[in-house]
Protein backbone atom coordinates (compact mmCIF):
# COMPACT_ATOMS: atom_id res chain seq x y z
CA UNK A 1 0.00 0.00 0.00
CA UNK A 2 3.00 2.38 0.54
CA UNK A 3 3.95 2.55 -2.98
CA UNK A 4 0.73 4.19 -3.88
CA UNK A 5 0.60 7.05 -1.05
CA UNK A 6 2.98 9.36 -2.74
CA UNK A 7 0.83 9.52 -6.39
CA UNK A 8 -2.33 9.79 -4.38
CA UNK A 9 -0.79 12.82 -2.32
CA UNK A 10 -0.21 14.56 -5.50
CA UNK A 11 -2.88 13.94 -6.53
CA UNK A 12 -4.94 15.12 -3.65
CA UNK A 13 -2.87 18.12 -4.01
CA UNK A 14 -3.51 18.65 -7.84
CA UNK A 15 -7.15 18.43 -7.17
CA UNK A 16 -6.87 21.06 -4.27
CA UNK A 17 -5.41 23.40 -6.21
CA UNK A 18 -7.71 22.84 -9.40
CA UNK A 19 -10.87 23.33 -6.62
CA UNK A 20 -8.79 26.70 -5.69
CA UNK A 21 -8.63 27.95 -8.98
CA UNK A 22 -11.83 27.66 -9.62
CA UNK A 23 -13.24 29.01 -6.52
CA UNK A 24 -11.02 32.17 -7.35
CA UNK A 25 -12.23 32.31 -11.10
CA UNK A 26 -15.15 34.34 -11.94
CA UNK A 27 -18.24 31.93 -13.26
CA UNK A 28 -18.71 32.84 -16.93
CA UNK A 29 -20.97 31.02 -19.15
CA UNK A 30 -18.19 30.25 -22.14
CA UNK A 31 -14.58 29.75 -20.28
CA UNK A 32 -13.21 32.05 -22.65
CA UNK A 33 -13.60 34.71 -24.94
CA UNK A 34 -14.14 34.36 -28.86
CA UNK A 35 -10.92 36.17 -29.81
CA UNK A 36 -9.06 34.70 -26.93
CA UNK A 37 -9.76 30.93 -28.58
CA UNK A 38 -8.88 33.02 -32.29
CA UNK A 39 -6.09 34.29 -31.49
CA UNK A 40 -4.01 30.95 -31.53
CA UNK A 41 -5.04 30.49 -34.94
CA UNK A 42 -5.06 31.73 -38.74
CA UNK A 43 -6.83 34.72 -38.16
CA UNK A 44 -4.33 37.67 -37.60
CA UNK A 45 -5.42 41.16 -39.15
CA UNK A 46 -9.00 39.69 -39.99
CA UNK A 47 -10.64 39.67 -36.15
CA UNK A 48 -11.12 42.88 -34.69
CA UNK A 49 -12.86 44.11 -31.38
CA UNK A 50 -11.77 47.89 -32.41
CA UNK A 51 -15.17 49.69 -30.90
CA UNK A 52 -15.74 50.98 -34.00
CA UNK A 53 -16.06 47.68 -36.13
CA UNK A 54 -18.27 46.33 -32.88
CA UNK A 55 -20.79 49.20 -32.70
CA UNK A 56 -21.00 49.53 -36.48
CA UNK A 57 -22.26 45.37 -36.44
CA UNK A 58 -24.61 45.98 -33.38
CA UNK A 59 -27.00 47.78 -34.92
CA UNK A 60 -28.44 47.68 -38.21
CA UNK A 61 -31.34 48.99 -40.83
CA UNK A 62 -34.21 48.77 -38.25
CA UNK A 63 -32.29 51.27 -35.48
CA UNK A 64 -34.26 49.64 -32.92
CA UNK A 65 -32.13 47.31 -31.26
CA UNK A 66 -28.63 47.27 -30.53
CA UNK A 67 -26.64 43.82 -30.17
CA UNK A 68 -23.28 43.80 -29.06
CA UNK A 69 -20.98 41.31 -30.28
CA UNK A 70 -17.55 40.07 -29.05
CA UNK A 71 -15.79 40.55 -32.15
CA UNK A 72 -15.49 40.67 -35.85
CA UNK A 73 -14.52 38.60 -38.75
CA UNK A 74 -13.46 40.55 -41.94
CA UNK A 75 -12.65 36.88 -43.99
CA UNK A 76 -10.69 36.71 -47.04
CA UNK A 77 -12.16 33.48 -47.81
CA UNK A 78 -14.57 31.19 -47.65
CA UNK A 79 -11.92 29.13 -45.73
CA UNK A 80 -11.88 31.89 -43.24
CA UNK A 81 -15.12 31.53 -42.05
CA UNK A 82 -15.16 27.42 -42.24
CA UNK A 83 -12.06 27.57 -39.52
CA UNK A 84 -14.48 29.75 -37.53
CA UNK A 85 -17.34 27.97 -37.51
CA UNK A 86 -15.48 24.85 -37.05
CA UNK A 87 -13.27 26.29 -33.76
CA UNK A 88 -16.59 27.25 -32.23
CA UNK A 89 -18.01 23.87 -33.00
CA UNK A 90 -14.68 22.02 -31.92
CA UNK A 91 -14.37 24.18 -28.62
CA UNK A 92 -16.06 23.33 -25.56
CA UNK A 93 -17.19 26.54 -25.25
CA UNK A 94 -18.57 27.66 -28.78
CA UNK A 95 -19.81 30.73 -29.64
CA UNK A 96 -22.23 32.46 -31.40
CA UNK A 97 -21.62 33.87 -35.09
CA UNK A 98 -23.75 35.56 -37.38
CA UNK A 99 -23.17 36.25 -41.03
CA UNK A 100 -23.60 39.94 -41.77
CA UNK A 101 -24.52 41.25 -45.07
CA UNK A 102 -25.12 45.18 -46.30
CA UNK A 103 -26.94 45.34 -42.43
CA UNK A 104 -30.15 45.60 -43.74
CA UNK A 105 -31.94 43.43 -41.11
CA UNK A 106 -35.00 45.00 -38.67
CA UNK A 107 -34.27 43.51 -35.52
CA UNK A 108 -30.92 42.34 -35.02
CA UNK A 109 -31.50 38.86 -36.88
CA UNK A 110 -27.62 38.98 -38.21
CA UNK A 111 -26.32 40.00 -34.86
CA UNK A 112 -24.15 37.92 -32.57
CA UNK A 113 -24.55 38.84 -28.63
CA UNK A 114 -20.99 38.33 -27.37
CA UNK A 115 -19.91 36.31 -30.29
CA UNK A 116 -18.43 37.04 -34.01
CA UNK A 117 -20.48 38.78 -36.75
CA UNK A 118 -18.66 37.77 -40.04
CA UNK A 119 -18.45 40.92 -42.36
CA UNK A 120 -19.36 39.08 -45.56
CA UNK A 121 -18.80 42.16 -47.89
CA UNK A 122 -15.01 42.05 -46.93
CA UNK A 123 -14.60 39.10 -49.35
CA UNK A 124 -15.91 41.36 -52.18
CA UNK A 125 -12.52 41.58 -54.40
CA UNK A 126 -12.89 43.88 -57.78
CA UNK A 127 -14.56 41.74 -60.49
CA UNK A 128 -13.87 38.07 -58.47
CA UNK A 129 -16.99 36.47 -57.60
CA UNK A 130 -19.55 36.71 -60.27
CA UNK A 131 -19.65 34.41 -62.93
CA UNK A 132 -21.74 34.63 -65.97
CA UNK A 133 -22.88 31.88 -68.13
CA UNK A 134 -24.70 32.68 -71.49
CA UNK A 135 -24.92 29.55 -72.91
CA UNK A 136 -26.04 28.06 -69.37
CA UNK A 137 -27.97 30.84 -68.61
CA UNK A 138 -26.59 31.27 -65.26
CA UNK A 139 -24.87 33.19 -63.01
CA UNK A 140 -22.49 31.87 -60.07
CA UNK A 141 -22.65 34.43 -57.24
CA UNK A 142 -20.62 35.01 -54.29
CA UNK A 143 -23.43 35.22 -51.73
CA UNK A 144 -21.29 38.46 -50.51
CA UNK A 145 -22.44 40.61 -53.86
CA UNK A 146 -25.32 43.00 -53.84
CA UNK A 147 -27.68 42.62 -56.27
CA UNK A 148 -26.82 45.70 -57.90
CA UNK A 149 -23.73 44.43 -58.35
CA UNK A 150 -24.92 41.32 -59.85
CA UNK A 151 -27.73 43.21 -62.11
CA UNK A 152 -24.64 45.55 -63.36
CA UNK A 153 -22.32 42.10 -64.29
CA UNK A 154 -25.26 40.43 -66.08
CA UNK A 155 -26.42 42.96 -68.25
CA UNK A 156 -23.04 43.23 -69.98
CA UNK A 157 -23.99 40.24 -71.79
CA UNK A 158 -27.45 41.15 -71.87
CA UNK A 159 -28.61 38.79 -69.70
CA UNK A 160 -30.22 39.58 -66.34
CA UNK A 161 -32.05 38.10 -63.06
CA UNK A 162 -35.71 37.71 -63.38
CA UNK A 163 -36.89 38.13 -59.71
CA UNK A 164 -36.14 40.64 -57.56
CA UNK A 165 -36.31 42.43 -53.94
CA UNK A 166 -37.55 46.13 -54.44
CA UNK A 167 -34.07 47.39 -53.17
CA UNK A 168 -31.32 46.47 -54.71
CA UNK A 169 -28.46 47.08 -52.38
CA UNK A 170 -28.91 43.81 -50.45
CA UNK A 171 -26.65 41.42 -51.03
CA UNK A 172 -27.56 37.61 -52.37
CA UNK A 173 -26.71 35.80 -49.33
CA UNK A 174 -29.46 37.92 -47.44
CA UNK A 175 -31.89 37.95 -49.66
CA UNK A 176 -31.27 34.22 -50.23
CA UNK A 177 -31.67 33.17 -46.75
CA UNK A 178 -35.25 34.63 -46.25
CA UNK A 179 -37.26 35.04 -49.61
CA UNK A 180 -36.46 38.08 -51.89
CA UNK A 181 -39.84 39.14 -53.09
CA UNK A 182 -41.34 41.96 -54.96
CA UNK A 183 -43.70 42.33 -58.16
CA UNK A 184 -42.05 40.21 -59.84
CA UNK A 185 -43.23 36.99 -57.71
CA UNK A 186 -46.91 36.39 -59.06
CA UNK A 187 -44.63 35.47 -62.64
CA UNK A 188 -41.31 34.19 -61.75
CA UNK A 189 -41.95 32.81 -57.96
CA UNK A 190 -39.45 34.75 -54.70
CA UNK A 191 -35.44 34.39 -55.83
CA UNK A 192 -35.24 31.73 -53.41
CA UNK A 193 -37.41 29.98 -56.32
CA UNK A 194 -34.73 30.61 -59.16
CA UNK A 195 -31.69 29.05 -57.48
CA UNK A 196 -29.79 26.12 -59.22
CA UNK A 197 -27.35 25.63 -57.24
CA UNK A 198 -25.42 26.39 -53.73
CA UNK A 199 -22.51 26.32 -51.74
CA UNK A 200 -22.93 26.47 -48.09
CA UNK A 201 -21.05 26.05 -44.67
CA UNK A 202 -23.40 24.41 -42.16
CA UNK A 203 -22.70 24.58 -38.30
CA UNK A 204 -20.60 21.59 -38.30
CA UNK A 205 -18.17 24.04 -40.57
CA UNK A 206 -18.79 21.31 -43.35
CA UNK A 207 -19.37 22.63 -46.76
CA UNK A 208 -21.72 21.41 -48.82
CA UNK A 209 -22.50 22.38 -52.58
CA UNK A 210 -26.15 21.34 -53.47
CA UNK A 211 -29.01 21.49 -55.12
CA UNK A 212 -32.47 20.04 -55.98
CA UNK A 213 -30.64 17.09 -56.79
CA UNK A 214 -27.61 17.00 -54.93
CA UNK A 215 -27.68 17.05 -51.25
CA UNK A 216 -31.38 18.34 -51.62
CA UNK A 217 -32.11 18.76 -47.75
CA UNK A 218 -29.68 21.26 -46.99
CA UNK A 219 -30.62 22.93 -50.08
CA UNK A 220 -33.87 23.32 -49.44
CA UNK A 221 -33.41 23.99 -45.80
CA UNK A 222 -31.42 26.71 -46.40
CA UNK A 223 -33.36 29.06 -48.94
CA UNK A 224 -35.54 31.04 -46.44
CA UNK A 225 -33.89 29.52 -43.79
CA UNK A 226 -32.77 32.45 -41.79
CA UNK A 227 -29.09 31.35 -41.45
CA UNK A 228 -29.91 28.65 -39.03
CA UNK A 229 -28.60 25.83 -40.82
CA UNK A 230 -25.99 27.32 -42.94
CA UNK A 231 -23.72 30.41 -44.16
CA UNK A 232 -24.76 30.32 -47.74
CA UNK A 233 -20.89 31.51 -49.89
CA UNK A 234 -22.62 30.86 -53.46
CA UNK A 235 -25.30 30.70 -55.72
CA UNK A 236 -26.26 29.52 -58.97
CA UNK A 237 -28.95 32.09 -59.84
CA UNK A 238 -31.50 31.85 -63.61
CA UNK A 239 -30.85 34.36 -65.92
CA UNK A 240 -32.91 35.35 -69.15
CA UNK A 241 -32.06 37.63 -71.71
CA UNK A 242 -32.78 41.54 -70.54
CA UNK A 243 -35.29 43.85 -71.90
CA UNK A 244 -34.18 46.83 -72.89
CA UNK A 245 -36.82 49.46 -71.43
CA UNK A 246 -40.25 48.82 -69.07
CA UNK A 247 -43.98 50.14 -69.61
CA UNK A 248 -44.54 51.12 -66.36
CA UNK A 249 -47.95 52.02 -65.38
CA UNK A 250 -50.40 53.31 -62.49
CA UNK A 251 -53.87 53.29 -61.91
CA UNK A 252 -55.94 54.56 -59.25
CA UNK A 253 -58.96 52.94 -56.70
CA UNK A 254 -61.35 53.72 -54.20
CA UNK A 255 -62.97 50.47 -54.44
CA UNK A 256 -60.44 47.66 -52.86
CA UNK A 257 -62.44 44.58 -54.18
CA UNK A 258 -62.37 46.51 -57.51
CA UNK A 259 -58.50 46.48 -56.81
CA UNK A 260 -58.01 42.97 -55.62
CA UNK A 261 -60.31 41.19 -58.18
CA UNK A 262 -58.04 42.90 -60.76
CA UNK A 263 -54.80 42.08 -59.28
CA UNK A 264 -56.07 38.91 -58.83
CA UNK A 265 -57.18 38.51 -62.40
CA UNK A 266 -53.62 40.27 -64.10
CA UNK A 267 -51.36 37.32 -62.15
CA UNK A 268 -54.00 34.70 -63.10
CA UNK A 269 -52.63 35.25 -66.90
CA UNK A 270 -49.90 33.02 -67.82
CA UNK A 271 -48.29 35.50 -70.54
CA UNK A 272 -48.94 38.92 -69.19
CA UNK A 273 -47.55 41.27 -66.75
CA UNK A 274 -43.64 41.32 -65.72
CA UNK A 275 -44.32 43.26 -62.93
CA UNK A 276 -47.52 43.97 -60.52
CA UNK A 277 -47.74 45.58 -57.09
CA UNK A 278 -50.36 47.54 -55.25
CA UNK A 279 -50.27 50.21 -52.62
CA UNK A 280 -52.12 52.16 -50.23
CA UNK A 281 -52.75 55.52 -50.16
CA UNK A 282 -53.40 57.52 -47.13
CA UNK A 283 -54.76 61.60 -46.65
CA UNK A 284 -50.70 61.78 -44.98
CA UNK A 285 -49.41 64.24 -47.57
CA UNK A 286 -48.31 64.26 -51.47
CA UNK A 287 -48.81 61.30 -53.46
CA UNK A 288 -45.20 60.33 -53.53
CA UNK A 289 -42.87 59.11 -51.39
CA UNK A 290 -39.23 58.21 -50.62
CA UNK A 291 -39.23 54.60 -52.56
CA UNK A 292 -40.54 56.88 -56.04
CA UNK A 293 -41.23 59.92 -57.49
CA UNK A 294 -43.57 59.02 -60.62
CA UNK A 295 -47.03 60.77 -60.16
CA UNK A 296 -46.10 64.25 -62.44
CA UNK A 297 -46.90 67.58 -60.21
CA UNK A 298 -49.60 69.59 -61.87
CA UNK A 299 -51.90 66.24 -60.84
CA UNK A 300 -50.85 66.36 -57.68
CA UNK A 301 -53.61 68.38 -56.31
CA UNK A 302 -56.32 65.91 -58.13
CA UNK A 303 -55.06 62.96 -56.31
CA UNK A 304 -54.57 64.53 -52.89
CA UNK A 305 -58.11 65.97 -53.32
CA UNK A 306 -59.64 62.17 -53.92
CA UNK A 307 -57.16 60.79 -50.97
CA UNK A 308 -58.84 63.22 -48.77
CA UNK A 309 -62.85 62.29 -50.00
CA UNK A 310 -62.37 58.65 -49.26
CA UNK A 311 -59.74 58.47 -46.82
CA UNK A 312 -57.80 55.71 -48.47
CA UNK A 313 -57.29 54.98 -51.73
CA UNK A 314 -55.58 52.19 -53.53
CA UNK A 315 -53.01 52.07 -56.20
CA UNK A 316 -51.97 49.31 -58.83
CA UNK A 317 -48.88 49.48 -59.74
CA UNK A 318 -47.83 47.00 -63.72
CA UNK A 319 -44.85 46.55 -65.99
CA UNK A 320 -44.27 45.22 -68.64
CA UNK A 321 -40.87 44.68 -70.30
CA UNK A 322 -39.76 45.14 -73.85
CA UNK A 323 -37.23 45.90 -76.56
CA UNK A 324 -37.24 48.86 -79.69
CA UNK A 325 -39.09 45.63 -81.57
CA UNK A 326 -41.62 44.99 -79.78
CA UNK A 327 -42.81 48.54 -78.79
CA UNK A 328 -45.47 48.95 -80.91
CA UNK A 329 -46.99 45.76 -79.53
CA UNK A 330 -46.70 46.39 -75.95
CA UNK A 331 -48.23 49.56 -76.42
CA UNK A 332 -51.38 48.13 -77.87
CA UNK A 333 -51.69 45.25 -75.21
CA UNK A 334 -51.31 47.87 -72.45
CA UNK A 335 -53.82 49.93 -74.18
CA UNK A 336 -56.32 47.26 -74.26
CA UNK A 337 -55.29 46.21 -70.43
CA UNK A 338 -55.75 49.44 -68.86
CA UNK A 339 -59.26 49.29 -71.21
CA UNK A 340 -60.45 45.94 -69.00
CA UNK A 341 -59.50 47.64 -65.45
CA UNK A 342 -61.90 48.90 -62.96
CA UNK A 343 -59.67 51.53 -61.91
CA UNK A 344 -60.94 55.58 -61.64
CA UNK A 345 -61.12 57.31 -65.03
CA UNK A 346 -58.89 60.04 -65.35
CA UNK A 347 -56.35 58.65 -62.86
CA UNK A 348 -53.93 56.31 -65.23
CA UNK A 349 -50.51 57.68 -65.35
CA UNK A 350 -47.67 55.68 -67.24
CA UNK A 351 -44.07 56.07 -68.01
CA UNK A 352 -41.47 54.69 -70.21
CA UNK A 353 -38.13 53.88 -68.78
CA UNK A 354 -34.74 52.08 -68.96
CA UNK A 355 -34.67 48.36 -67.51
CA UNK A 356 -32.14 49.42 -65.13
CA UNK A 357 -33.85 52.61 -64.07
CA UNK A 358 -36.76 50.54 -63.16
CA UNK A 359 -35.11 47.87 -61.29
CA UNK A 360 -33.04 50.56 -59.15
CA UNK A 361 -35.74 52.98 -58.53
CA UNK A 362 -35.96 53.21 -55.15
CA UNK A 363 -31.80 54.24 -55.17
CA UNK A 364 -32.68 57.78 -55.78
CA UNK A 365 -35.14 58.09 -52.64
CA UNK A 366 -32.78 56.63 -50.77
CA UNK A 367 -29.89 58.79 -52.12
CA UNK A 368 -32.30 61.73 -51.36
CA UNK A 369 -32.83 60.91 -47.86
CA UNK A 370 -29.35 59.95 -46.84
CA UNK A 371 -28.88 63.77 -48.21
CA UNK A 372 -31.10 65.38 -45.39
CA UNK A 373 -30.03 63.07 -42.69
CA UNK A 374 -33.35 60.83 -43.07
CA UNK A 375 -32.02 57.69 -43.93
CA UNK A 376 -30.62 56.69 -40.50
CA UNK A 377 -33.50 56.25 -38.83
CA UNK A 378 -35.37 53.91 -36.82
CA UNK A 379 -37.34 51.38 -39.18
CA UNK A 380 -40.09 49.63 -37.75
CA UNK A 381 -41.30 47.74 -40.75
CA UNK A 382 -44.23 44.80 -40.84
CA UNK A 383 -44.16 42.18 -43.49
CA UNK A 384 -47.10 39.98 -43.93
CA UNK A 385 -48.37 37.22 -46.08
CA UNK A 386 -52.41 37.27 -45.55
CA UNK A 387 -54.98 34.52 -47.30
CA UNK A 388 -56.83 35.79 -50.26
CA UNK A 389 -59.78 34.69 -48.52
CA UNK A 390 -58.79 37.44 -45.76
CA UNK A 391 -57.85 40.23 -47.10
CA UNK A 392 -61.14 42.07 -47.19
CA UNK A 393 -61.28 41.68 -44.02
CA UNK A 394 -57.65 43.06 -43.60
CA UNK A 395 -58.48 45.93 -45.42
CA UNK A 396 -62.16 46.70 -43.07
CA UNK A 397 -59.82 46.41 -39.89
CA UNK A 398 -56.51 47.69 -40.48
CA UNK A 399 -56.27 49.68 -43.80
CA UNK A 400 -59.28 51.38 -43.05
CA UNK A 401 -59.16 50.90 -39.52
CA UNK A 402 -56.33 50.83 -36.82
CA UNK A 403 -53.92 52.70 -39.18
CA UNK A 404 -56.22 56.40 -39.79
CA UNK A 405 -57.68 55.73 -36.58
CA UNK A 406 -53.96 56.03 -34.94
CA UNK A 407 -52.79 59.01 -37.55
CA UNK A 408 -49.15 57.96 -37.41
CA UNK A 409 -47.88 55.90 -40.68
CA UNK A 410 -45.34 57.59 -42.60
CA UNK A 411 -44.08 55.61 -45.93
CA UNK A 412 -45.04 52.94 -48.09
CA UNK A 413 -47.64 50.60 -47.60
CA UNK A 414 -47.73 47.66 -50.04
CA UNK A 415 -50.07 44.86 -50.63
CA UNK A 416 -50.11 43.12 -53.46
CA UNK A 417 -50.98 39.06 -54.28
CA UNK A 418 -48.58 36.09 -55.58
CA UNK A 419 -49.07 32.45 -56.51
CA UNK A 420 -48.64 29.94 -54.33
CA UNK A 421 -47.50 27.22 -57.05
CA UNK A 422 -44.27 29.95 -57.40
CA UNK A 423 -42.85 28.64 -54.22
CA UNK A 424 -41.58 24.93 -53.13
CA UNK A 425 -43.01 23.79 -49.65
CA UNK A 426 -39.56 22.02 -49.16
CA UNK A 427 -38.09 25.14 -48.84
CA UNK A 428 -37.67 26.70 -44.62
CA UNK A 429 -39.86 29.78 -45.92
CA UNK A 430 -43.48 29.73 -44.47
CA UNK A 431 -46.40 30.80 -46.60
CA UNK A 432 -50.50 30.56 -46.27
CA UNK A 433 -51.90 27.30 -47.74
CA UNK A 434 -54.33 29.39 -50.25
CA UNK A 435 -53.69 29.48 -53.61
CA UNK A 436 -53.40 33.24 -53.89
CA UNK A 437 -51.69 35.17 -51.01
CA UNK A 438 -51.14 38.79 -50.07
CA UNK A 439 -47.62 40.32 -49.35
CA UNK A 440 -48.76 43.25 -47.03
CA UNK A 441 -45.56 45.47 -46.41
CA UNK A 442 -45.96 48.30 -43.60
CA UNK A 443 -42.49 50.19 -44.40
CA UNK A 444 -42.52 52.75 -42.25
CA UNK A 445 -39.80 55.46 -40.63
CA UNK A 446 -40.37 57.00 -37.62
CA UNK A 447 -38.33 58.89 -35.19
CA UNK A 448 -35.82 57.71 -32.10
CA UNK A 449 -38.50 59.55 -30.10
CA UNK A 450 -41.43 57.62 -31.54
CA UNK A 451 -40.80 54.52 -32.73
CA UNK A 452 -41.97 52.50 -30.06
CA UNK A 453 -45.83 54.40 -31.04
CA UNK A 454 -45.18 52.45 -34.79
CA UNK A 455 -43.97 49.09 -32.65
CA UNK A 456 -47.65 49.67 -30.69
CA UNK A 457 -49.22 49.74 -33.76
CA UNK A 458 -47.59 46.80 -35.17
CA UNK A 459 -48.65 44.84 -32.39
CA UNK A 460 -52.07 45.99 -32.61
CA UNK A 461 -52.32 44.90 -36.30
CA UNK A 462 -50.92 41.66 -35.34
CA UNK A 463 -53.75 41.16 -32.35
CA UNK A 464 -56.18 42.07 -34.43
CA UNK A 465 -55.19 39.46 -37.33
CA UNK A 466 -54.76 36.99 -34.21
CA UNK A 467 -58.32 37.98 -32.73
CA UNK A 468 -59.95 37.32 -36.13
CA UNK A 469 -57.78 33.73 -36.78
CA UNK A 470 -56.89 35.27 -40.66
CA UNK A 471 -54.24 32.68 -40.34
CA UNK A 472 -51.84 36.04 -41.01
CA UNK A 473 -47.68 34.50 -41.39
CA UNK A 474 -45.19 37.11 -40.65
CA UNK A 475 -42.36 37.93 -43.24
CA UNK A 476 -39.21 38.44 -42.68
CA UNK A 477 -40.32 37.31 -38.79
CA UNK A 478 -39.25 38.25 -35.72
CA UNK A 479 -40.47 37.48 -32.19
CA UNK A 480 -39.28 37.90 -28.51
CA UNK A 481 -39.80 34.10 -27.77
CA UNK A 482 -39.52 30.46 -28.78
CA UNK A 483 -43.38 30.15 -28.78
CA UNK A 484 -43.51 32.75 -31.10
CA UNK A 485 -41.42 30.75 -33.43
CA UNK A 486 -43.45 27.52 -32.85
CA UNK A 487 -46.72 29.19 -33.90
CA UNK A 488 -45.19 31.05 -37.03
CA UNK A 489 -43.78 27.37 -38.27
CA UNK A 490 -46.85 25.60 -37.22
CA UNK A 491 -47.25 22.07 -38.42
CA UNK A 492 -43.61 22.64 -40.14
CA UNK A 493 -41.84 23.58 -36.90
CA UNK A 494 -40.64 19.94 -36.30
CA UNK A 495 -39.21 19.55 -39.56
CA UNK A 496 -37.29 23.16 -39.02
CA UNK A 497 -35.92 21.66 -35.42
CA UNK A 498 -34.72 18.65 -37.00
CA UNK A 499 -32.79 20.21 -39.76
CA UNK A 500 -31.27 22.68 -36.92
CA UNK A 501 -30.18 19.59 -35.08
CA UNK A 502 -28.73 17.92 -38.14
CA UNK A 503 -26.95 21.10 -39.76
CA UNK A 504 -26.42 23.06 -36.54
CA UNK A 505 -26.57 21.11 -33.72
CA UNK A 506 -24.41 23.24 -31.17
CA UNK A 507 -26.80 26.05 -32.19
CA UNK A 508 -24.08 28.02 -33.13
CA UNK A 509 -25.32 29.73 -35.95
CA UNK A 510 -27.50 33.22 -36.47
CA UNK A 511 -28.17 33.80 -32.59
CA UNK A 512 -29.87 36.85 -33.89
CA UNK A 513 -33.11 35.08 -34.94
CA UNK A 514 -33.79 34.51 -31.39
CA UNK A 515 -35.17 31.11 -32.47
CA UNK A 516 -33.02 28.60 -30.66
CA UNK A 517 -32.39 30.10 -27.29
Amino acid sequence: MARYSFPSQIHLLVLTLLIIITLLTPITTNTSQPWDILSDNNFAGKLTTASSSVESAATDFGHVTKIIPSAVLNPSSVEDITDLIKLSFDSQSSFPLAARGHGHSLRGQAAAKNGVVVNMRSMVNGDRGIKVSRTGLYADVDSAWLWIEVLNKTLELGLTPVSWTDYLYLTVGGTLSNGGISGQTFRYGPQISNVLEMDVITGKGEIATCSKDMNSDIFFAALGGLGQFGIITRARIKLELAPKRVKWLRFLYTDFSEFTNDQERLISETDGLDFLEGSVMLDHGPPDNWRSTYYPPSDHLKIVSMVKRHRVIYCLEVVKYYDETSQRTVNEEMEELSESLKYVRGFMYERDVTYIDFLNRVRTGELKLKSKGQWDLPHPWLNLFVPKSQISKFDDGVFKGIIPRNNITTGPLLVYPMNRNKWNDRMSTVIPEEDVFYAVGFLRSADFNNWEDYEKENMEVLKFCEDAKMGVIQYLPYYSSQEGWVRHFGPRWNIFVERKYRYDPKMILSPGQNIFQ
